[in-house]
């Protein structure tokens, strides 16, 4: 790569959330590092409630963990520096540089903090080029959101900042990507504009020579030429930011469900609680031949489920309520008593305990719990932030703690325990279980010795695939995106954006942002 000690980079945008910008950021670092380039992903300002712990307890987004892996390297709070937390239709917990330093509703953000955290932004973004060959940049929602435009530091302030060639990624699954294509560059300013390099088509369905008219209409109309168009594939659960149609449900829905080892299946059936964070957890589940994994917000769900998961959530207190309100919790304690398997994860666990004390998340002071696990819980201002590694079950066990929520468990069994036995986490009572640990299930010893535990409380003659890898699985699906990179993108053309910037003389398309 050219560019002396600044490496090169590119951004890519989207012509809306959703339309694959995560997959494609993953699909072009892991073709850029099977050429032999030193690569690492950034996105200066994630929103999501699927987050991570690096190795130094820095809390960033999934999507760029797994874009990280993507690099095959270590993430880190550069690569993520704003993160935005969800916790209200109104609010958000900030966190920078991998660490909470507040809540501030959308109006304060957008009034005057985003731009004041610019600076910070652009030295993570200096410190990563100059370590790295290339830095593939991941923007949010669209560039062509006309009225954030003044305070942007994730999409064109970024770029204008860096002077990074765009790439726009438009999922034609959703129809209408032309006039998105268009009408996205249209909105810019003459200087955003310029540095717009052209498009990539996304989940393009059918024979790719129909396309070809409307592809080159474009280029008529704007300059600007496609780069690609990469076919819909099934089954890419790859971890991105939130909505249910992504990671887990993708998988179950569109991915041909391996037979079961054994005579039965397992059903699982997961809570939808609200602001539902790191929902997945469960995507190792669903990994594992004859599982069976749903969402579901009614009790009637749980009827036939041999497994009910809690999962977390960014609002403890107002999932309970949820519970309550739905009768889940009635169905869940019902189940507890008659010895059927529920799992509680973070503060899924924390639901299943005696009493809450929250005067942090919440704020709504002393609340009673489920009730089925003797754990009490206080809410701490510190958040845990940790990347815990144990013995569970006989076998090793790894995960990552993301909490305000201190647990003191007052019986059962601490499940959890480090090589001398000393009890890290966790609580069971029969066949209720609850931990802290994400990232728990993809331990694949741990999995199968749980699954085995499950299908022995419910009856089933399930059992466990012997060689199923949940990581060799994302590396496949890692792998899977940089072929498509490779086959079905014009790779020499983005390699000179990388390397070289935008294309000088890129034409002006009327009428350009307001003023």
């Amino acid at each position: 790569m050219s560019g002396g000690s600044r490496g090169g980079g590119l951004l890519v945008a989207g012509t809306t959330s959703d339309a694959g910008k995560s997959v494609v950021t993953a699909g072009i670092c892991r073709w850029l590092v099977r050429q032999g380039v030193k690569v690492a992903p950034f996105k200066a300002q994630n929103m999501s409630l699927n987050s991570f712990v690096t190795r130094e307890g820095a809390e960033i987004g999934r999507a760029q963990a797994m874009q990280a892996q993507a690099c095959r390297i270590e993430p880190t709070a550069l690569m993520n520096p704003v993160l935005l937390k969800p916790g209200s239709e109104q609010s958000s917990q900030v966190v920078l540089m991998g660490k909470p330093v507040g809540e501030l509703s959308a109006r304060g953000y957008h009034g005057g903090r985003q731009q004041q955290l610019l600076g910070t932004v652009l030295e993570c973004l200096a410190e990563l080029r100059g370590t790295y060959d290339a830095v593939i940049c991941e923007g949010a929602g669209s560039p062509a959101e006309i009225n954030l435009r003044r305070t942007d530091i994730v999409n064109m302030g970024i770029a204008r900042n860096a002077r990074f060639p765009v790439l726009v990624v438009g999922d034609i699954d959703r129809g209408g990507v032309f006039a998105s294509f268009f009408g996205t560059v249209a909105l810019l300013s003459p200087e955003d504009q310029s540095l717009v390099a052209g498009f990539l088509v996304n989940k393009f369905r059918g024979d790719v020579t129909l396309l070809e008219p409307g592809l080159d209409m474009l280029l008529g109309l704007t300059g600007r030429p496609t780069y690609g168009v990469l076919p819909f594939r099934h089954g890419l659960g790859i971890d991105e930011e939130d909505g249910l149609r992504v990671s887990l449900r993708g998988t179950v829905r569109e991915s041909n469900v391996a037979p079961p080892v054994g005579e039965d299946v397992l059903r699982v059936a997961v809570c939808a609680v609200p602001l539902m964070s790191n929902f997945t957890d469960v995507d190792a589940l669903a990994a594992e031949p004859g599982v069976v994994v749903r969402f579901v917000d009614r009790p009637e769900e749980l009827a036939d489920a041999d497994l009910v998961v809690i999962p977390g959530t960014r609002g403890t207190v107002r999932a309970l309520a949820w519970l309550r309100e739905r009768g889940l919790a009635d169905a869940i304690t019902r189940r507890a008593a008659e010895g059927r398997p529920v799992l509680g994860i973070c503060g899924g666990f924390q639901v299943l305990g005696e009493h809450i004390e929250d005067d942090v998340e919440s704020r709504q002071g002393h609340v009673e719990g489920l009730g089925v696990l003797p754990v009490r819980v206080r809410f701490a201002r510190e958040k845990t932030l940790t990347r815990p590694v144990g013995t569970a079950l006989g076998e090793p066990v790894e995960g990552y703690e993301i909490h305000h929520g201190v647990a003191e468990v007052a019986g059962g069994d601490r499940f959890i325990s480090d090589d001398s036995g000393h009890s890290l986490d966790g609580c069971r009572v029969g066949s209720v279980w609850g931990t802290h640990w994400h990232g728990s299930l993809e331990s694949d010893g741990f999995r199968r010795a749980f699954l085995r535990e499950v299908a022995a409380a419910a009856g089933r003659r399930f059992v466990p695939a012997a060689d199923t890898s949940f990581a060799g699985l994302r590396e496949e699906q890692l792998d899977l995106l940089g072929d498509l990179v490779e086959q079905h993108a014009d790779t020499d053309a983005l390699w000179r954006l990388i390397e070289s910037g935008a294309p000088q003389g890129l034409p002006f398309i009327p009428p350009g942002a307001p003023a």
